[in-house]
């Protein structure tokens, strides 16, 4: 089954993968300068941003079809859940320890993800009730 991409979930995508992009380019680069100021592992940094490339790059692709499978999309927002709770297990395990504002940067970051993990199954739902209209 195929759903028609509703502006919104497209705009939601877009978004995601523009911080994603912006927050990959900003621990990659400047992984040492936040490691020192966050007292955090700078290649733990440098790894995360690289990751958040590829991804980009998916929401990009994904954002511009004009119809979809709910599993894309449910996938997007399973990953981004997932970050979102190994955001919140690697300050718990105390796997890192970062200084406070190196626990508000990784909460603030995760919370975000959050919010775009939901703003997406909000899409998703709006694009498929569209489809049933």
């Amino acid at each position: 089954m195929q759903i028609t991409t509703s502006r919104f979930l497209r705009l939601v995508l877009f978004a995601d993968a523009a911080t994603c992009f912006a927050t990959g380019l900003l621990m990659i680069f400047g992984s040492t300068i936040l490691g020192n100021l966050l007292e955090m592992p700078p290649k733990l940094l440098s790894y995360a941003g690289i990751s958040l490339l590829p991804f980009t790059a998916g929401l990009l692709y994904i954002m511009s079809r004009e119809h979809l499978s709910p599993a894309v999309v449910w996938t997007v927002i399973v990953l981004n859940v997932l970050w979102t709770v190994d955001s919140f297990l690697i300050l718990a395990t105390g796997w890192i320890t970062p200084n406070e504002l190196g626990y508000a940067f990784v909460g603030a970051q995760a919370l975000a993800v959050a919010m775009f993990a939901g703003l997406e199954y909000a899409g998703l739902k709006k694009s498929a009730a569209a489809a049933i209209l």
